[in-house]
């Protein structure tokens, strides 16, 4: 009797320990307040997944305007990187800073052994984007891009049916993605001074919406690249944006297929949406959860509305920490992967320098 009681105590005194552990939060720094998707982790709410350790911003006015709304403490906020990780390590960081800034986070963190998550797309060029790769891999840290569409119901039950052949195979994707323009829309200034710069942005409309038809293209393509990349950029509103572009359209070559990507700041409202066109049918993403399709033999299109996907897919910050805690393997097939997000950087760069030159530019294979 005596056993059997103090193993029955000891068994209370460990559950709770393993339960602790297991839903131990992921401690997180945020680095760069200045890109608007920030919202999307400063007002999340509190699931116990991950918990903010830091913020870096050198903007105070920034800062404590942000801070404040959210509730968050001061004492969080750090002026630099060196400042913040002196005085705690992070598990991992978000970057919502310019995307130039994105190889100054990943060169700070990769030694110190500190994974990174940073905002659409991974980098401004391939000079940039390789160097990140490669302090990824040399130090061993998950280096993930975040999209939007990447949590999209949607896309993913669109390609699972892809790979059912319920289509046939794919002949065309068209990826719409753009709103009326980060001016008209109203983003704070804060972002719009780093998003239309050509230097700190790496373009306009291409590199701002651009990157979600190559990360999804790329994604639907299990990770090949296309061929060729055939780009036309316009400044419709030079007065408004005199330094980049604010259309894109972006047409990418496959051995039989084609995408099509269309960017733009000159839409009349905002849209993220994708059709695939096969040889038996199509299927339209139209936003995260609606779906429509038609294939041979039915004589009208078929709408369904999906259920949103499920923790921890559902969103990039349960994503990073299940990734950080070693529950998910990110396979390079991934839309957040750095393989797929490479391929990305490498079309923008290819359809800027089509533009450039106004001919197709065939990739190394």
């Amino acid at each position: 009797m005596k056993t059997s009681i103090l193993t029955f105590f000891a068994a209370l005194m460990v559950v709770p320990f393993q339960l602790l552990f297991a839903q131990s939060a992921v401690k997180i720094a945020v680095v760069g307040l200045t890109h608007s998707h920030v919202h999307w982790i400063l007002g999340r709410e509190g699931v116990g997944d991950v918990e903010i350790v830091g913020i870096v911003e050198p903007n105070d006015d920034l800062a404590h305007r942000l801070m404040a709304q959210y509730g968050i403490d001061k004492q969080l906020l750090y002026p630099d990187m060196e400042s913040l990780f002196a005085a705690v390590k992070p598990e991992a960081v978000t970057a919502f800073g310019s995307i130039y800034e994105h190889l100054a986070v990943v060169q700070a963190c990769a030694p110190r052994g500190i994974h990174v998550m940073v905002e659409k797309p991974l980098a401004v060029s391939m000079e940039h984007a390789n160097e990140m790769a490669e302090l990824a891999k040399k130090h061993q840290i998950h280096l993930l891009t975040n999209y939007e569409t990447t949590w999209y119901a949607s896309n993913h039950e669109l390609k699972k049916r892809l790979k059912a052949e319920e289509i046939g195979p794919v002949r065309r994707v068209i990826v719409n993605d753009g709103h009326e323009g980060p001016m008209e829309i109203g983003v704070n200034q804060e972002f719009l001074d780093w998003l239309t710069d050509p230097v700190l942005n790496g373009g306009g409309a291409v590199i701002d919406f651009g990157c979600y038809g190559a990360n999804l293209m790329t994604w639907l393509m299990d990770g090949v690249k296309p061929i060729s990349v055939t780009a036309e950029l316009k400044q419709i509103k030079p007065n408004i944006y005199p330094k980049v572009d604010d259309e894109a359209t972006i047409l990418l070559e496959y051995p039989s297929a084609q995408g099509v990507i269309q960017a733009s700041w000159n839409w009349p409202f905002s849209r993220k949406d994708m059709e695939v066109y096969g040889k038996t049918g199509y299927m339209v993403a139209k936003n995260s959860t609606r779906l429509l399709s038609r294939t041979e033999g039915q004589n009208q299109e078929k709408v369904e509305t999906l259920a949103k996907r499920t923790n921890p897919f559902n969103d990039p910050f349960a994503y990073l920490a299940a990734v950080v805690r070693g529950e998910i393997q990110v396979s390079a097939k991934d839309l957040s992967s750095i393989e797929n997000n490479l391929v990305v950087v490498e079309i923008l760069d290819a359809a800027i320098e089509s533009a450039k030159k106004g001919k197709r530019i065939y990739l190394k294979q």
